[in-house]
């Protein structure tokens, strides 16, 4: 008997990443055994075409980039990656071409994260690429780092580089300059922070989705802190400098960075160094926490507050 059109994508494109539990993709639900002695985490995010990423983004980056922000989510946690869930809804007229590079870039980046698909739903829709993506992870019980921990006098800390993602955005549409293309891989390949053991070392972590300073001010809400940052800490790349300072608003606001952002107090300073050393995690500090009504001060080289048109990216 012939497959019915989904199954035949699914068997050509999707079993081939399927892992232990998921049944083959041929049932309705996968069944998984965490690691011994571990709690697990779950997370989801979702990606609309248009909103998320460009329509005309390589279906390859788009199949790295919807599991590198999930990943994203379970490295501020200090958690390892499992598997995954991933609901696929695509236009009728998708070409084959398209689900096959979704994988591709999907099995790259499975063997680099040592991460599996365990199930999952495709459907048909009439509007852009809709995609989501539940993944599942594990940490040692009651070592998985909340938002909430936060305190007055702990130093706010930042992976990476901030404003790459946005300004890759910026120049995908062609309003900045982008020679070697850095930018844009940065828009459309987070680097997720996975693998770094944060039990111990910070007292509340996030990523950064949808902006520095409005991200910061969800660790504030959580901890029922202030927060203050010097603008001249705030790490950016060489091509986010080349940029301009009329920039640096959508380096602090734009999003889509999926670096971590992390509150850590001062005598857990050398761990943090350590910890990221081994890792190769370039970390910087960038303020710290104050009692106060939860809000964000941003100070200028000069120590005045500055003054933002916007904190982030709002999804409404």
């Amino acid at each position: 008997m012939r497959l019915p059109a989904e199954f035949s994508l699914i068997a050509r494109h999707f079993l081939p990443l399927a892992g232990p539990g998921a049944m083959g993709l041929a049932d309705d639900a996968a069944i998984l055994t965490p690691p011994p002695g571990r709690e697990l985490v779950l997370s989801a995010d979702a990606m609309v075409a248009g909103v998320h990423f460009l329509p005309d983004d390589p279906p390859e980056t788009v199949g790295r980039k919807l599991l590198r922000v999930n990943l994203s989510d379970l490295a501020a946690k200090g958690a390892l990656p499992i598997g995954y869930l991933m609901t696929v809804s695509t236009p009728a007229d998708t070409p084959d071409v398209w689900f096959a590079g979704f994988a591709a870039g999907l099995a790259l980046d499975q063997a680099a994260y040592g991460i599996a698909l365990l199930g999952g739903d495709t459907t048909s829709t009439p509007g852009p690429v809709s995609l989501s993506l539940t993944i599942i992870g594990h940490v040692a019980p009651g070592t998985a780092v909340l938002r909430s921990g936060a305190r007055p006098g702990d130093e706010i800390w930042l992976t990476g580089t901030i404003g790459d993602g946005a300004l890759g955005l910026q120049a995908a549409l062609g309003r900045v300059a982008d020679a070697d293309g850095y930018l844009l891989d940065r828009y459309r390949l987070p680097r997720p922070r996975i693998g770094l053991a944060l039990a111990g070392i910070a007292s509340a972590a996030m990523d950064v989705s949808d902006g520095l300073v409005q991200d910061l001010g969800h660790l504030c809400r959580a901890g029922n802190v202030a927060a203050e940052i010097e603008a001249a800490r705030v790490p950016l790349s060489e091509a986010a400098r080349a940029a301009g300072a009329a920039w640096l608003e959508t380096c602090l606001t734009g999003g889509d960075d999926y670096e971590l952002l992390l509150a850590v107090p001062a005598g857990r300073r050398a761990a943090l160094l350590s910890e990221t050393a081994r890792a190769g995690v370039a970390v910087t500090r960038i303020g710290f926490f104050r009692p106060g009504p939860p809000d964000v001060t941003v100070r200028r080289a000069d120590g005045e507050p500055m003054e933002l048109t916007k904190s982030g990216w709002s999804h409404f």
